[in-house]
């Protein structure tokens, strides 16, 4: 079992956090704006009051946050983890950020002796409260099978991609791929509803076809009854769809119906829509409809 520092306890770390906890780790956690710690002390974690608390004696330390600047923020500075992490420390940054971040930081950690993964996950916040999460990881391997057994503590898809960058190029591409798919169900319900056909059926029938996938199977309940309590923000999606639309034009890689899936997103945003559910590009359908769309 090892010690944990773990940087960022939102709607994703949180429950993360918690199943390192059970698990048998000893977690001490920490988040930039306080009274997030209380399921993690339920979990038997502890709550750290500085970056450097929750890391000076860890042997991994494990960062959730929304984007690059909030990981180079914890990384870097006299109050950073660099700063206060023991050389050795394996350092697994699971937030959504640029490839070419996971780079720098691995480069700059090294100097310290501190080892770097770049480790983001899908799964959204249903995946990492069952701790079945789907982990894509960038790095050294024999620091990848080091971590194996704090991965294997909230997800059950653990795949090692190459070299430091790669886990965060392989998540642009799963966002690609989920924002593309959401914007398809999301037509395909107008198109259904307004055909007069019964909806939870005709989803239920579609999820056990080729058009099944783990996009309906997750959000079939939010696009019927227009839930949108967010398990993974639209505004989170639209910072992904810039890094992936990025990275794509810096090798060459033309994404036609994914640029199309970008601007949607940027449109919900623009309209307000930013903290609720990506699922909630519904909303945006709904309005080219004609329909007056449900918050």
């Amino acid at each position: 079992m090892s010690t944990i520092g773990f940087l960022g306890l939102g709607i994703m770390g949180s429950p993360m956090a918690v199943n390192l906890a059970k698990a048998g780790h000893a977690v001490l956690g920490w988040n930039r704006s306080p009274g997030k710690a209380d399921a993690l002390r339920a979990a038997g974690g502890r709550e750290a009051s500085s970056i450097a608390e929750a890391v000076r004696d860890a042997d991994v330390v494990l960062t959730m946050v929304p984007a690059s600047p909030q990981v180079e923020a914890l990384a870097y500075g006299p109050d950073g983890i660099l700063a206060h992490a023991k050389p050795g420390t394996l350092l697994i940054d699971m937030s959504s950020i640029t490839p070419q971040t996971s780079i720098d930081l691995a480069k700059k950690a090294a100097e310290h002796g501190v080892r770097v993964l770049d480790a983001p996950v899908s799964g959204g916040e249903a995946g990492a409260v069952e701790g079945v999460l789907s982990i894509m990881v960038g790095g050294e391997r024999d620091d990848f099978e080091a971590a194996r057994p704090v991965l294997e503590a909230v997800g059950t898809t653990l795949v090692h991609c190459g070299p430091h960058g790669s886990g965060q190029t392989v998540k642009a591409a799963n966002q690609l791929i989920v924002a593309v798919n959401l914007q398809a169900v999301a037509e395909a319900v107008v198109f259904l509803e307004k055909s007069g056909v019964d909806l939870a059926a005709a989803l239920d029938v579609l999820g056990g076809g080729l058009a099944g996938s783990a996009v309906l199977a997750r959000k079939k309940d939010n696009f019927r009854q227009r839930a949108y309590t967010p398990g993974f923000k639209l505004e989170l999606h639209h910072k992904d769809m810039g890094i992936v639309t990025d990275a794509a034009r810096t090798v060459g890689a033309p994404l036609p119906v994914g640029a199309t899936a970008a601007q949607l997103i940027a449109s919900a945003v623009a309209r307000g829509d930013g903290a609720l559910d990506h699922s909630a590009l519904l909303r945006g359908v709904e309005l080219l409809s004609g329909c007056a769309p449900e918050r």
